[in-house]
């Protein structure tokens, strides 16, 4: 398992980091999510070495990651860390021998990882003549390249074009698939939904939110329904008790139900002012879990 336990970071008065843990199973993808400044970047770059926790650490196996086990870590950064000059085939190559494989393996994984993300035709073009968004497949090519125990991926999906991101997310799966954890921040919320076992939330340095996005929406306040009555004047939900109307428009309404109240009471409210041609329980996107979580952090900070 990879384990992030209790780290904090500050620069000068700007606390960034406020006892910042959670874990990853083998094999299991984790989405780390969080608004700009949420200290995500910064929590990666103290597990690769680049940031020093001022408390905390981070293990790997039960043991604390060092040099040693960071060859082993396939990395990502936001920012690119390619050699502008170099050829995609060497650059590729280049990062397989850096993390300890021999000229030989580490040229037929250079070539098959640039055959996988799209780039077998482009492998003796120098990165600077690619486009931003090869040379996003090149950065994420090189975590790859070198078979990782571990992938820590800042960002991966973006700029990448939907072919892309169909490819890279084959790519993660198979990773998971051989055992290895995998961690990667996004903003692209519904990519983190449709491929992560877990999620973590971060704002304003701390993990507000973490679980699978069942048991986030498990832990969601109260219950929402999603009624469509055509028929129905505006305002029919809110006099039945219970119920909060949390958007309505033309007989669509979004209700949030106080619990204990029976679900059938709002049905056959519903059914009194006509035809009710959808009635069904709504689950929460990720996107509103997050924005509520981030939300209710706002709020106690305030």
């Amino acid at each position: 398992m990879l384990e992030f336990d209790g780290l904090y970071k500050a620069y000068g008065s700007n606390q960034v980091l406020e006892g910042v843990g959670f874990g990853v199973a083998a094999g299991q993808m984790f989405g780390f999510c969080g608004s700009n400044g949420a200290g995500k970047t910064t929590t990666m770059r103290i597990a690769m070495g680049l940031a020093r926790a001022d408390a905390g650490e981070v293990r790997w196996a039960g043991r604390p990651v060092d040099e040693a086990v960071r060859r082993r870590i396939g990395y990502m950064p936001e920012e690119r860390g390619l050699y502008p000059k170099m050829k995609v085939g060497e650059q590729l190559t280049y990062f397989a021998r850096l993390h300890g494989m021999d000229a030989a393996p580490a040229a037929r994984a250079a070539g098959a990882w640039a055959e996988r993300l799209g780039l077998g035709e482009r492998r003796d073009d120098r990165v600077e003549k690619l486009s931003l968004g090869n040379q996003q497949r090149v950065q994420l090519a090189a975590a790859l390249v070198s078979e990782p125990d571990v992938l820590i991926l800042d960002e991966p999906f973006s700029g990448l074009d939907p072919v892309g991101v169909d490819s890279l997310a084959d790519a993660l799966l198979e990773q998971c698939r051989r055992g290895v954890p995998v961690v990667f921040s996004s903003h692209q919320l519904d990519l983190v939904e449709r491929l992560c076992d877990a999620v973590g939330i971060l704002a304003r340095g701390r993990i507000v939110a973490s679980g699978s996005v069942a048991e986030l929406r498990t832990s969601a306040a109260g219950r929402q329904l999603r009624v469509v009555a055509p028929d129905a004047a505006p305002g029919w939900a809110a006099a039945v008790p219970g119920v909060r109307v949390v958007s309505e428009q033309r007989g669509d309404a979004v209700l949030e139900l106080a619990p204990g109240t029976d679900d059938q009471q709002v049905l056959a409210a519903a059914l009194a002012t006509g035809r009710v041609t959808h009635f069904a329980w709504r689950e929460p996107t990720l996107v509103e879990l997050f924005r509520d979580a981030v939300t209710d952090t706002r709020e106690v900070a305030a």
